[in-house]
């Protein structure tokens, strides 16, 4: 079927037809440009949302991806850049392979077909012309026979006429020959153009017009072929990538099947473990019994066991408001914040009578830490502890980490040891790579002056020094951390098993721990129970408390500055009674009178207990 057989008249519609072929294929050019801006806006708003969720460099949500599940959400992340990429090479491909290409196609297009119908309306314009040519002619033809036909009337007239002189009558008669012969004449020269004409028609609607018409079809063809390409273009770009699209989601599957729960349990555990043990039993106290609430050898066995009595008589009632309303109130209860200093070096054996001492807190009856607590100065107590918690609170951080818990003490003084190091390496690098240009220059003077390096190489030695001295000073605190942790599963400490039990999360401290010489986790965690505890609050329950009996006396073998609260000073020589003996943590409660009593180095005393006092 050909357009130049079966439309040879349909020259207007033709045109009309390949003008909207081209607005087609640009229309589908458009699509696809809209496509690849869709996939570019796609892929920079994939590429935003993973970095949105990337996590911040030197901050805690970098520690956090240390967990399976959050390693494979980060991997997800990586992932969703490469599937964003991908997105990019679908837009770049479209770009290149058929908006372009297209585009040029398309000019090309107009031009061919700006061309063909230049050249049919060409060969309109001359069959046009042949055909006004032969209307000319034909009028010319039947106006010259009209003419020639009235002349001849006129002479036919002019001859019957009998008084027309003979002149008139030749003179019609030359006149209808003249208009005869021109009427022949038009006659032959409109023969001649129709014959033209006709044989121009001919060639116009059987050769040039299908001509013509044959390239416009072949010219719409290609278009329509050229589309249908672009079309399988269009579809193969996007399958190239889902290859690489598919591995992506691989990726994001193999990530999601690493996560392993049990690692991320024990990572919890490393992250958040303390090294204190859960505290004891708390036995019970019979008060139907009259019977003195004093330090008996079973009470300091169980004690050292880790175990406090508890019991509230009077006007309590049995309540245990001191440990849900003040957590603050038990690390009142707790002895003096640091462990007793050594001995002068002239101690003599005979000065330590319960053996060597041991860091380790034992807990004591809670009625004793109830009776030191109403000798003791509550308030001022709880207000040095609520300063010093409200300072940590507001970020001033410990140098060595003494408000943490040990293990958590521990990681953190390793992490600072570690990055120490590492900042003495980087100086060493750099002191190396100073001495070697100074080498350089001494060799070869034309290079550089060796002297001007010596203040940058002194200033580097300088700086190694002030790094290996904060080093050592940390490495000291690991080594004291590290060397009390292995006794942490050991049970006891100087503090109230009662509290313990209600937030062993959280170890609030008034006065220091003495587990810890150096002070360490002697702040509680959490500020959040804040002490407004009144001493006017425990006069009112525990008005009926009788202060503990002795159970021998002591003598001072040296001098002893009591600094600390919790403590009493004493003199050599100084006779002092013993309300409690030493439980293995290194201090002796002693009294001096009613109103005055603590804690004193056991290594500073000499112990006399009286056996009577102690059977009872």
């Amino acid at each position: 079927m050909s357009w130049g057989t079966e439309l040879w008249d349909q020259f207007d519609n033709l045109e009309k037809h390949t003008q909207w072929g081209i607005d087609i294929l640009e229309k589908y050019i458009k699509f696809v440009k809209e496509r690849t801006e869709i996939e570019l806006s796609y892929a920079k708003q994939l590429r935003n949302l993973a970095k949105k969720y990337q996590p911040k460099k030197n901050s805690k949500e970098e520690e956090e991806y240390r967990y399976t599940a959050c390693k494979a959400f980060l991997s997800t992340l990586n992932e969703m850049n490469d599937y964003a990429g991908q997105h990019e090479v679908i837009s770049e491909n479209m770009t290149s392979n058929i908006t372009v290409e297209l585009a040029r196609y398309v000019q090309e297009l107009k031009q061919e077909r700006k061309s063909y119908f230049h050249d049919g309306r060409k060969a309109q314009q001359h069959i046009e012309i042949c055909w006004k040519q032969l209307e000319s002619s034909k009028r010319r033809f039947e106006r010259d026979c009209k003419e020639a036909d009235r002349a001849q009337q006129y002479f036919e007239k002019m001859d019957a006429d009998i008084n027309v002189t003979k002149a008139d009558v030749e003179k019609a008669r030359q006149q209808a020959q003249v208009r005869h012969q021109m009427a022949e004449d038009s006659k032959a020269d409109y023969s001649s153009i129709l014959q033209k004409f006709n044989h121009e028609q001919h060639e116009y609607y059987h050769t040039h017009i299908p001509n013509i018409f044959q390239k416009i079809q072949e010219m719409e063809e290609r278009r329509i072929v050229r589309i249908g390409e672009s079309m399988k273009t269009y579809a193969e770009v996007d399958r190239q990538v889902i290859p690489i699209i598919g591995k992506c989601l691989d990726e994001i599957v193999k990530a999601a099947e690493s996560i392993d729960q049990k690692n991320d349990s024990q990572l919890v555990i490393e992250a958040y473990k303390s090294g204190f043990e859960p505290p004891g039993d708390i036995e019970f106290e019979d008060y139907t019994q009259p019977m003195k609430r004093t330090v008996s050898d079973n009470s300091l066995s169980n004690s050292r066991e880790g175990k406090s009595e508890l019991k509230f008589g009077g006007k309590s009632k049995g309540k245990l408001w001191p440990f849900i309303k003040k957590n603050k109130l038990m690390s009142l209860l707790t002895s003096p914040h640091q462990p007793p200093p050594p001995p002068p070096a002239s101690a003599s054996p005979s000065a330590v009578p319960n053996g060597p001492q041991s860091p380790k807190q034992q807990k004591e009856p809670l009625s004793h830490r109830f009776n030191e607590f109403m000798t003791s100065k509550p308030k001022m107590h709880c207000f040095r502890s609520l300063k010093r918690g409200l300072s940590l609170k507001l970020g001033a951080t410990p140098e060595d980490f003494s408000n943490l818990p040990p293990e958590q003490r521990r990681k953190k003084l390793q992490q600072k040891v570690d990055e120490l190091n590492k900042e003495i390496q980087k100086e060493m690098d750099q002191r190396d790579a100073i001495t070697k240009m100074k080498d350089v220059y001494l060799k070869n003077p034309q290079m550089g002056d060796p002297a001007s390096l010596d203040h940058k190489l002194a200033e580097v030695s300088q700086n190694i020094e002030k790094l290996r001295l904060e080093a050592q000073k940390f490495e000291a605190w690991l080594a004291e951390v590290e060397g009390r942790l292995p006794a942490r599963s050991e049970q006891g400490r100087r503090q109230s098993g009662m509290f313990d039990a209600q937030n062993p999360a959280t170890v609030n401290s008034c006065a220091q721990d003495r587990e810890s010489p150096d002070g360490s986790y002697t702040e509680e965690q959490s500020q959040e129970g804040e002490v407004k505890v009144l001493a006017t609050d425990f006069d009112d329950e525990f008005d009926e408390e009788e202060p503990l009996p002795a159970i021998g006396t002591c003598k001072a073998l040296y001098t002893f500055e009591g600094q600390n609260e919790g403590t009493v000073s004493v003199v050599e020589g100084e006779t002092l009674y013993v309300i409690e003996e030493d439980k293995g943590d290194g201090w002796t409660r002693i009294r001096r009178n009613e109103d005055e009593e603590g804690y004193v180095p056991t290594s500073y005393v000499e112990v006399y207990l009286d056996k009577n006092a102690k059977d009872s």
